[in-house]
């Protein structure tokens, strides 16, 4: 009887084969990756520009209309907001909002340069987009809603105030540059057609908005139509990460503690995570 090396025996199953079948593996798991790179890729531009131009989008303040609330001061980093783009499907903006919106034929950007003819730069204007730079012929405002459709504004009451079916506003967000009179200028008083909105930018003698756009009056007024989005967050810089508030100036408040003002912000972050969830099935589904 001959006793059998168990090394030659092929029908056992050894450690020594399954080492040999590793390396061949990891090889084969490597270029695997390599391949679906490109895919993800596309997937993640694709969801990009999906979401901006569904949901939501991220935009650069280019001047300081909006201080204190937003900067975007001379030689300063500009603030970059979230836009919300879902709300006005459901409602229209309310008095107190901070909008993104297009700029009537009416206003003029002083921020429009010409269109870049390069399509390098042309590629590159547009993948800044996606991280919020502005483009070179952007048109796009940001000023907060005053009056709506219905309403009749008028500045100023004895007391320098804005006044909105002749009660004054309270608006704890106004802003004026160190320096210069705490004063409003005078605009005479108007009544706001329907569908449209009156806005005014919260540094408010360094705004040129539904007041001097138009030379004012009714060409300054902002068509709803025209609202791309409410400006919710602000992303950048970090320094400066919270939310955009939409104080109602028409509703006197007595304040609301401080766990009700940050509940908004703590829920779009516990919302997040499901989206964050998602995006690692996706992606371990891709690499299997």
């Amino acid at each position: 009887m001959v006793d059998v090396d168990p090394a030659q025996n092929p029908s056992s199953d050894e450690p020594a084969s399954d080492a040999s079948e590793e390396p061949s593996k990891k090889k084969k798991k490597k270029g695997n990756f390599w391949k679906e790179l490109p895919v993800l890729i596309l997937v993640a531009f694709g969801l990009a520009i999906g979401i901006q131009v569904f949901l939501g989008r991220v935009y650069m303040i280019p001047s300081e209309s909006m201080e204190a609330t937003l900067h975007g001061c001379t030689d300063c980093y500009g603030d970059r907001v979230l836009v919300d783009k879902v709300t006005y499907r459901f409602t229209e903006p309310s008095p107190g909002d901070v909008i993104v919106f297009r700029g009537p034929p009416s206003w003029q950007n002083d921020f429009i340069s010409d269109e870049p003819a390069n399509p390098i730069s042309q590629g590159l204007s547009w993948l800044g987009s996606l991280i919020g730079l502005p483009s070179a012929n952007e048109e796009d405002f940001v000023k907060r809603v005053i009056a709506v459709g219905g309403q009749t504004v008028k500045c100023c009451d004895e007391q320098n105030r804005v006044t909105v079916d002749g009660k004054p506003l309270d608006e704890p967000y106004k802003h004026f540059d160190e320096g210069t009179p705490a004063e409003q200028e005078s605009f005479e008083e108007l009544k706001i057609p329907d569908g449209m909105l009156f806005v005014l930018g919260d540094n408010r003698n360094h705004s040129c908005d539904s007041r001097c756009q138009g030379q004012g009056g009714i060409n300054g007024l902002v068509p709803v139509d025209n609202v791309i989005g409410k400006a919710r967050v602000i992303v950048l810089p970090p320094s400066r990460w919270g939310g955009v508030t939409d104080h109602n100036p028409q509703v006197v408040s007595m304040g609301a503690p401080g766990w009700q003002q940050n509940v908004p912000l703590g829920l779009g972050i516990v919302a997040a995570w499901p989206l964050l969830l998602l995006g690692r099935r996706v992606r371990d589904r891709f690499r299997r």
